[in-house]
């Protein structure tokens, strides 16, 4: 892990912006599956106001709360985030053109189109006095050298230099998080980076080509339940080991970081490494059925395998996450079955 930083004063006329804060809580991305879910825990705890942010119109996003500033824009643009920081004391920022495996190995370029984002919404934040300011960050910033076997070793935060990150989007991600750092050190910005390891769970995407892994078997397993047709495509071998976390660890985790002082990127991840054979074992299991499997060689697959280190937030967050993956996939399954099956959930969920 790089050394830790020490943030340079805070920049001239930062008192005079302080006055003129709302106090908001800047969410970006919040149309998505962990922006959302994050929006949802933030009201639970009292926090507030929110002011949540994406780029989709209003009746495409996964949750939305009516109480809550919501807002579409294009981030992108640097208007845009100026707009979205003005009065705010912190910012979440998620918001990315990002999906599976599927979605990243073939738009690379739209997935680098993110720093515009990242980029952005630091100098906005910087310019508004915002505290604090988190940047959503991925396992994909981690060299592919490293993740080249099945049995390969859990990643530690300082194994990801010398950099070879996946390819567009893992770059992206680098990037950023250099440019969290330099924030802090040039500008005094205080910022946190969590590099999230594969986030699942329901109030998210499970079709048309952004999906990942877990929500992706989940749809598959329940469209040979519904069909009759007891047979499931699976990308690779099969073979290939990944760690899973669930939603709400994920979101436990962001909210003990951005509560610490802990200013260098840090997993939050599940460190229960399974097979993608095993992973569709338990969805089985779930549905209680078996599928006869069709491996498909040559679609997208990413690294051999990658699993995450949890040494690091034990030892500075005191917690890592632990919710099992047959709990965090039956949840995920029921909540997918049911949109599936034709239940009453719009795509939008308004609470």
């Amino acid at each position: 892990m790089t050394p830790s930083r020490q943030p340079a004063p805070a920049p001239a006329g930062a008192d005079t912006v302080a006055e003129k804060r709302d106090g908001a809580i800047v969410v970006t991305g919040a149309g998505g599956f962990i922006g959302g879910h994050l929006v949802r825990d933030l009201r639970a705890r009292g926090a507030g106001p929110i002011r949540a942010v994406d780029i989709k119109p209003l009746h495409e996003w996964f949750q939305v709360f009516p109480d809550c500033d919501n807002r579409q824009r294009d981030l992108r643009d640097a208007a845009a985030c100026t707009e979205t920081c003005e009065g705010a004391t912190q910012v979440f920022n998620l918001a990315a053109d990002m999906g599976g495996m599927g979605f990243i190995e073939t738009h690379k370029a739209d997935c680098m189109l993110s720093v515009l984002i990242n980029t952005h919404m630091l100098v906005a934040a910087r310019e508004s006095g915002v505290e604090r300011f988190f940047f959503a960050s991925s396992a994909c910033v981690y060299p592919d050298y490293r993740q080249n076997t099945t049995a390969a070793a859990a990643l530690k935060e300082s194994d990801a230099y010398p950099a070879m990150p996946e390819d567009g989007y893992g770059w992206e991600k680098l990037f950023s998080e250099r440019l969290c750092r330099h924030f802090g050190e040039d500008y005094g910005l205080e910022t946190r980076v969590a590099r999230y390891h594969n986030v699942y769970g329901p109030h998210g995407t499970f079709d048309g080509g952004r999906e990942k892994a877990p929500a992706a078997i989940c749809r598959k397993v329940i469209a040979a339940k519904l069909s009759g047709r007891h047979e499931i495509d699976i990308w690779g071998d099969g073979e290939q080991t990944r760690s899973f976390m669930y939603i709400d660890d994920c979101l436990h985790g962001t909210r003990l970081l951005m509560e610490s002082g802990l200013s260098d990127p840090i997993n939050i991840g599940s460190d229960e490494l399974v097979t993608i054979n095993r992973l569709v074992d338990i969805v089985e299991g779930i549905a209680g059925i078996k599928l006869a499997r069709r491996y498909q060689l040559d679609a997208p697959q990413g690294v051999r395998g990658r699993n995450s280190d949890n040494t690091a937030i034990r030892r500075h967050l005191r917690w890592a996450p632990s919710i099992r993956l047959e709990d965090g996939m039956e949840r995920t399954y029921c909540w997918i079955y049911d949109r599936m099956k034709g239940g009453a959930l719009p795509r939008a969920v308004r609470r």
